[in-house]
């Protein structure tokens, strides 16, 4: 019997299609490569993207010259572009702004033949933490009002270059699937007191059904009503809001169950196209007691078709709790 499930924080129902449930070795996954004759973003091709903006970069070497190993450009063809006001007007009924923002790539290690997974984990930090600085600076411009960070890897998932790489789009306004979680969260916090997001840490951790990982400052497991199979969230164990507020300390940990969790979805689903988004808080509100700051990681094994589009139904032919069995018994 097919059963719908309902997301505690934004309402959003999902059908767990149990008649037509999957194994892993079902999907067929569209993981091909994006092959092209240049990269811009190989180590000795600095001078084929825009001036950079940030880098880790090995001690008395130069600005767009080899010698890197996480380096932060703007995107040659931005979604949004950072120079100018946002001169808010109407027309008519209707709203508009210009579209003042900031779009960077951050290129995750000068090799092309290697995937985030590859790297070893002081490197992975070193991801993380130009993710984390990178928000902090951009925070600081009041023009912006949020933040989104995501990885795109695969054709199927929206990845142009193979070349592993993650993007930061900040935007003037707060996206709305963010407002819907924050509203969300906002009310079961009025009603009950509490965060729903530490709610949720708990009793994954209790029950054990849905859990991948359980480290001692991250969790990782499959959320009640995933949209996707395989869907997975990782989140930090206390309380926290903001991603750009991780600490030094909390690094290490981070990268280990990022790329952990990675690994075991390659392994299980054959190096599917992903995407993984990290959900944070807006720039203009501190220390919400009930927004918890989380990554969500998206294999890309079904496709989003009419029915998805005209009710905002999803339709998941693997329950979360098979999945996250199944996560736990890969050996990485």
């Amino acid at each position: 019997m097919p059963e719908l499930r309902k997301d505690p924080i934004t309402g959003r129902w999902v059908i767990i299609a149990t008649d037509r449930a999957k194994r892993p070795t079902d999907f067929i996954t569209e993981n091909q490569p994006v092959k092209a004759s240049f990269c811009p973003f190989c180590e000795g091709n600095e001078d084929k993207t825009p001036p950079e903006i940030f880098a880790f970069r090995k001690s008395g070497t130069l600005p767009n010259t080899k010698g890197w190993d996480v380096r932060v450009v703007p995107n040659k063809f931005p979604a949004l572009r950072i120079e100018g006001d946002l001169a808010k007007r109407g027309e008519g009924i209707y709203d508009k702004m210009n579209g003042i923002g900031a779009h960077e790539v951050i290129i995750e290690t000068p090799r092309h033949d290697i995937s985030l997974t590859a790297l070893d984990d002081g490197h992975v930090q070193n991801v993380i933490r130009t993710y984390r600085d990178r928000l902090r600076d951009l925070k600081k411009d009041k023009r912006f009002g949020y933040g989104m960070l995501f990885k795109n890897v695969g054709v199927a998932a929206g990845a142009s270059l193979e070349h592993t790489h993650s993007q930061l789009i900040v935007t003037p306004v707060v996206p709305k699937a963010v407002i819907e979680e924050m509203r969300g969260s906002e009310a079961f916090f009025n009603y009950r007191g509490r965060c729903i997001y530490c709610d949720m840490i708990r009793q994954e951790i209790e029950t054990e059904d849905r859990l991948v990982f359980n480290h001692n400052k991250f969790v990782a497991f499959h959320p009640y009503a995933p949209r996707f199979p395989f869907e997975t969230w990782i989140l930090p164990k206390y309380h926290a809001s903001h991603f750009e507020d991780l600490p030094d300390s909390d690094m290490e940990e981070l990268a280990v169950i990022l790329k952990r969790t990675l690994l075991k979805l390659e392994k299980a689903l054959d190096y599917p196209p992903y995407n993984y988004i990290i959900h944070t808080g807006p720039f203009d509100k501190a220390n919400m007691n009930y927004y918890h700051w989380h990554i969500e990681i998206i294999p890309r094994l079904t496709k989003v078709a009419g029915f998805e589009w005209g009710t905002g139904f999803y339709i998941n032919p693997v329950p979360p709790e098979n999945a996250a069995q199944f996560l736990r018994e890969i050996k990485i």
